[in-house]
């Protein structure tokens, strides 16, 4: 199954001079197949030659096509001149209420400073 929609995301950085990678927190509200918060963290680190990489632990609450409960996203970017790739997945085993089970990987599309999604998953 498929589930689509749209949602606003704040980063808010958090500023430690000692550590050698950036740290931001994830506040996202989902419209659409979706409808509720997440929130996370995202580690993120980039190199003199521009190739730059994140991970982030992202846990959602809400519902899911009307089914409500919680679930953890999985965030791993990789950023260069060549490649840019993005794999979010649901940490399977995490999910709650009526979404006990849930499976799957999202995409992220981002065009006009607007940000969509598209989540596969299995229940």
């Amino acid at each position: 199954m498929t589930a689509t929609g749209t949602f606003e995301v704040d980063l808010s950085p958090q500023k430690d001079e000692a550590a050698p990678v950036g740290r931001m927190l994830i506040d996202k509200t989902y419209q659409g197949d979706l409808v509720g918060k997440g929130i996370g963290q995202m580690i993120s680190k980039r190199t003199d030659n521009g190739v730059a990489v994140y991970f982030a632990i992202e846990e959602f609450e809400g519902t899911l096509q009307g089914k409500s409960g919680t679930f953890t996203l999985l965030h791993n970017g990789k950023m260069s001149a060549e490649v840019q790739s993005l794999d979010i997945t649901i940490l399977e085993g995490s999910a709650s209420g009526e979404l006990t089970g849930l499976t799957g990987a999202m995409r992220i599309i981002q065009q006009d400073g607007k940000h969509s999604y598209e989540l596969d998953f299995e229940l």
